[in-house]
């Protein structure tokens, strides 16, 4: 019977159409750039796209929807073959996938020239076939335990629906609710993977090491109710995004996840950045709902937008470079630790989270904003640098033992 392994083997066409985790990730860090070099030029009055979209809801539909939407499609086409034990989608279906993403990003840029119906259908045309896609393999493959995954993509790709209705009613959809929903989605999405794979990757390198004091396995009766309670807190906020029940329900929710954090063991990674980045990341979950819990009951903190950041740059941004960082590494044959340069990816992007929070606190403080976008651009401009030629080349082959030398 055909393996993963063997199909991806038996490809014999561009090596970037190999592994669902190679084009999309190099097209969402490269996308995660230019988009905010776009976003500046529009803001400063240059050239920009020809779009429908004022210049912040384009800014919060492109990172929200264009670049996640990439992340997803590269890390759920790589994890799910390994949930469900099918094979993997790769060639030109792969290709044909990542075709459908380009064209959703092509159709928003030029949406001043194009009907919103057909700009809506273009963009939500890629979730959709990604979702069925999804939806095939666990249904196939009995893996009826990531169902709710396939629930919080479905729900994504609603709020990105809701996002074009608000956008094409001259609505102003960045503070609306089809953002909160996706955005909610996507917290939820990172707090149930992240949930079972930053314990577990965790575990993996402390044992190696020696390490008797371990993360506590993941999903106890702890990460149900701490995932329950942020799924109220999602809730509340999109409903109710000013009342003060919202602001409570967050703020536990977000003490609840530091404490979930505080149980892997996360301060025992400082050796390996590549692990210390996933605690990092989920660390913005729980920060992201202290901050917005703060704003709700306490407004003009640091304002909404920039309370809103810490989860679309912090734990959305940071988390997403962990794992694509980690998973382009293992997948292609490299071993699992960062370098220099790409730890110091890793600062950037902290740097480009934290100014932006301060930039809020800080209106005045123009240049606060400038690090941010600056810092990001570089983060992710750095990703598509150093990781070409890893996701654009054949998997490294596994390096022999030498041979002892003979005694003279």
């Amino acid at each position: 019977m055909t393996t993963s392994a063997e199909r991806i083997r038996a490809w014999d066409g561009p090596a970037i159409l190999s592994f669902g985790f190679r084009p999309f990730f190099l097209m969402a860090g490269l996308w995660a750039a230019a988009a905010m070099v776009l976003w500046i030029a529009m803001l400063t009055g240059h050239a920009g796209p020809p779009t429908a979209f004022d210049p912040i809801a384009w800014h919060a539909h492109e990172f929200l929807f264009g670049f996640l939407s990439a992340v997803m499609a590269g890390f759920l086409l790589t994890a799910v073959p390994n949930w469900t034990g099918r094979l993997p989608i790769t060639g030109w279906p792969l290709a044909g996938l990542a075709a459908l993403w380009l064209l959703g990003r092509a159709a928003v840029a030029v949406s001043a020239h194009l009907p919103a119906l057909v700009v809506a259908a273009a963009d939500l045309g890629f979730l959709v076939v990604l979702a069925g896609v999804l939806a095939r393999e666990i249904v196939a493959g009995r893996n009826w335990r990531n169902l709710p995954v396939l629930g919080l993509v479905g729900l994504f790709t609603l709020g990105n629906a809701l996002f074009h209705w608000q956008a094409a009613e001259g609505g102003a959809p960045a503070q609306g609710p089809g953002l909160r929903l996706a955005l909610g989605a996507a917290v939820m999405l990172i707090a149930l993977i992240g949930g079972r794979i930053v314990p577990s990757f965790t575990r993996n390198w402390l044992a190696s090491r020696g390490e008797t004091r371990l993360p506590v396995p993941p999903m106890q009766r702890f990460d149900k109710a701490a995932l329950a309670l942020l799924g109220a807190a999602v809730v509340a906020w999109m409903a109710a995004p000013d009342h003060a029940l919202a602001g409570v329900v967050l703020v536990l929710a977000g003490v609840l996840h530091l404490a979930r954090l505080m149980r892997w063991r996360g301060m025992l990674t400082w050796p390996e950045p590549l692990v210390t980045v996933l605690h990092a990341g989920y660390l913005f979950v729980a920060l992201g709902a202290l901050g917005l819990g703060a704003e709700i009951l306490s407004p003009g903190t640091f304002g909404m937008a920039a309370a809103q950041h810490l989860w679309m740059a912090g734990a959305i941004g940071l988390m997403t470079l962990a794992v694509m960082t980690r998973a382009a590494l293992g997948h292609a044959g490299r071993p699992l630790h960062a370098t220099a340069p790409i730890a110091g990816l890793y600062l950037l992007l902290v740097i480009a989270v934290i100014a932006r929070l301060l930039a809020g606190a800080l209106p005045g403080a123009v240049w606060l904003l400038h690090l941010s976008a600056t810092a990001w651009i570089l983060a992710w401009g750095g990703f598509a640098v150093i990781y070409w030629p890893i996701l654009t080349r054949p998997r490294a082959a596994p390096k022999r033992p030498s041979a002892p030398r003979a005694r003279a």
